[in-house]
């Protein structure tokens, strides 16, 4: 329905781009292009387009073809009814906008039956029609040569004849944009609490007695209002002044010639027709708009939260002891190999009721000599203070580091078939806390076999459009692991497979290619697994690292078909061999590379080749560092106003900040307290992970909240 060339120039006019690097982005796509392959490896066809912007395409050429879709069927429906003028084909068919689109179709639109139906099947019709020319002198009169049958009297045929007119106002095109204009202009979200539901609805008490414009409701605030609506505890309405809205349709459908009593009908008929049919799927069709927009900016900041996350700074390849923090059960501990390998597991006691320090101290030591520990990786969950104060008090025979990670997802993990497979002799206890462990060595290594939804860096993730969030997430998730970097020869099968090109099942072939034949020794053995086929091939060679490969290209983002064009690189410029070349930072840093600008390779690309000569094999995120909380606080209770405590931020919100204080209950910096400045989203000042220094402002002790502030505390 809609050509490819009207695609290309609606998504490049909507997004502000070119229309060339759009079609180009659209053709890469449908031959089967990954957008980290699109974005890292063919910047001169897109215009050095980033993977947002190439996302934004492909879900926006998704919702035209799902428009192009609806065109048809509306044109086939109304055609078969005989209906369809070219005019009326034309409208369709230039139509880019859904709500305009169905606006058009109302008319034509099978019907269920409706009351105005009814009226027409008892041949009211006419009479309505003669209504509204206005030109009649007595409604009875009119009314009364439509008695029949089914129609008994003429009071019956009027309001049938009213119900054909409320129909038709309804289906009048200038009557809803009328409608939408007030909407967009005025429209006001009003909340109630449900009688009798204020003590079970609490959590929702600063939406009892809510009313804001819908254009200033933050996103929060709307689908915090929603979620209390399908809990029954709230009543949400989207509302404008019906009075002055009334006043701007009277007008479409009053004649000067009319009779009072007949303008007086019409005016009932136009008053029943908007609070009956029109007012509603308005109000429905902002309430939709307002949730897309509150789901949309609900998953972008989860996005960007999970993006923060999975780039977390890693330890790197250390021998890591996991602990699993607990009272009564006890910690569970495991020492981890450089590889992430299970070596050992055991339960120690330090903490009340048992009270076992002694025990437990001589179980840790023994552990961390006999294993050659390097770390040790606490999870930040219950118990966790007390096993922290025990862990720092003990006296290794080497230097230690005792790093607190978030435990979000850990358990979902345990008891997953990627744990169950990965550990089928071990309950969840154990593999808990080998997650614990590998999260320190390289969180996006591990949090990548856990849901996204699961890690708890979201806002009202479960409330979003799930289709919408899963394909935001696993983008993000995607993106990630390829702007990083994968060791083909170490990486598990769940983080294989978010590499470009690669998928669930040749992610397996890979694995099991490995295990079988041994380590690849370059990127070109990659081919000999099975279903690498050459598409595949040149999606994923580029993320794909191999640290021993005799090539040392192998082990950095320069493309295998790119390899050709940096010997020439060594050997015209520098007048050397390839290798000479990547270790000789003078040599090519004096490259020319204008003289490798040609139709295929631009600047941007050579600029990345020099960029990846710099650090070839570099991991690109940070070092992790180790946070040091207040020891002297362990509870809540511990707190006192003007408090300057260190913290580390978890979760980001649009409405603020909440960070870990080393207590049971996060602290919440408000956006209001995030600078003297304005800020817009609080993005614009933390980010997650961040070690930051608060004043503690507000404590609220029954209901568990932490206020803190930003204003005035010296992050040095």
């Amino acid at each position: 329905m809609t050509s490819e060339k009207t695609i290309d120039s609606i998504i490049a006019i909507e997004l502000g781009l070119e229309p060339k690097f759009v079609s180009a982005v659209l053709n890469l796509l449908a031959d089967g292009a990954t957008i980290p392959f699109i974005s890292r490896y063919r910047k001169e066809a897109t215009g050095n387009m980033d993977e947002v912007s190439i996302f934004r395409i492909e879900q926006r050429a998704k919702e035209l073809d799902d428009l192009s879709k609806r065109k048809e069927y509306i044109l086939n429906t109304i055609d078969s009814q005989q209906k369809l003028t070219p005019e009326l084909r034309d409208r369709i068919e230039h139509c880019f906008d859904l709500n305009v689109l169905e606006d058009i179709y109302l008319p034509y639109k099978p019907k269920r039956r409706t009351r105005a139906q009814v009226a027409r099947e008892n041949g009211l019709e006419p009479l309505a029609k003669i209504i509204m020319s206005q030109r009649l002198k007595s409604l009875p009169e009119a009314a009364a040569r439509f008695i029949s049958e089914n129609v008994p009297d003429a009071d019956t045929a009027l309001k049938g004849a009213s119900d054909i007119i409320a129909e038709w106002v309804n289906e009048n095109e200038a009557v809803r944009n009328h409608v939408r204009r007030q909407y967009s202009r005025y429209a006001t979200v009003k909340c109630k609490v449900v009688k009798g539901k204020e003590d079970e609805g609490a959590n929702y008490a600063n939406y009892f007695d809510f009313s804001a414009p819908l254009n200033r409701v933050g996103s929060h605030a709307y689908l915090a209002m929603r979620r209390g609506e399908n809990e029954g505890f709230l009543k949400v309405s989207i509302e404008v002044d019906n009075d002055r809205t009334l006043d701007g349709i009277y007008p479409m459908f009053l004649k000067s010639h009319g009779s009072d009593e007949v303008h007086d009908f019409i005016l009932d008929a136009v008053d029943d027709a908007y609070k009956r049919l029109t007012r509603p799927a308005i109000e429905n069709e902002f309430a939709g708009m307002a949730k897309l927009k509150a789901d949309e900016t609900a998953i972008n900041t989860f996005a960007d939260n999970l993006r923060q996350l999975l780039l977390a700074s890693p330890l790197g390849s250390k021998r890591i002891m996991g602990v699993d923090p607990g009272f009564r059960t006890g910690c569970k501990v495991v020492c981890l190999d450089a590889n992430g390998n299970l070596l050992c597991h055991d339960v120690i006691y330090p903490t009340p009721p048992n009270n076992r320090i002694d025990e437990a101290a001589e179980k840790v030591l023994t552990l961390v000599r006999r294993h050659r520990i390097e770390a040790i990786s606490l999870g930040n969950g219950t118990a966790s203070r007390e096993t922290e104060r025990f862990l720092k008090s003990l006296k290794f025979d080497h230097e230690v580091q005792i790093h607190v990670v978030s435990e979000n997802g850990a358990s979902v993990y345990s008891a997953s078939k990627i744990a169950r497979d990965e550990f089928p002799d071990h309950d969840v206890t154990v593999r808990g806390a080998v997650s614990i462990g590998r999260r320190l060595m390289d969180p996006l290594a591990e949090l990548v076999k856990i849901d996204p939804k699961a890690i708890g860096v979201g806002q009202y993730q479960h409330d979003v459009d799930q289709t919408k969030l899963k394909a935001s997430l696993d983008m993000t998730v995607e993106s990630c692991v390829n702007s990083v970097g994968v060791d083909v020869n170490t990486a598990s099968r769940e983080l294989l497979s978010y590499v470009s090109g690669i998928g669930d099942t040749l992610a397996a072939n890979i694995v099991s290619f490995r295990a079988a034949n041994g380590d690849f020794p370059s990127r070109e053995a990659i081919r000999r697994v099975p279903r690498m086929g050459p598409k595949a091939f040149e999606q994923a060679a580029g993320f794909l690292r191999v640290p021993t490969g005799a090539n040392i290209l192998d082990n950095t983002a320069v493309h295998p078909e790119r390899y050709p064009l940096v010997a020439r690189m060594a050997a015209a410029d520098a007048g050397c061999s390839l290798d000479e070349f990547i270790h000789s930072p003078e040599r090519f840093r004096a490259t020319d590379l204008s003289r490798y600008v040609d139709a295929e390779t631009g600047m941007a690309t050579l600029t990345d080749i020099i960029a990846e000569l710099e650090k070839p094999g570099r991991d690109p995120r940070e070092k992790a560092t180790v946070m040091e909380f207040d020891d002297s606080i362990t509870d809540i209770n511990d707190l006192r106003e003007g408090m300057v405590l260190p913290c580390i931020v978890n979760n980001i919100t649009d409405f603020g900040a909440f960070v870990d204080l080393g207590i049971h209950k996060s602290g919440l910096i408000h956006i209001s307290q995030m600078a003297e400045r304005r800020v817009s989203h609080p993005s614009q000042v933390v980010k997650l992970n961040q070690h930051l220094k608060a004043k503690v402002i507000d404590i609220d002790i029954r209901r568990g909240r932490i206020a803190l502030t930003l204003k005035g505390v010296d992050q040095n």
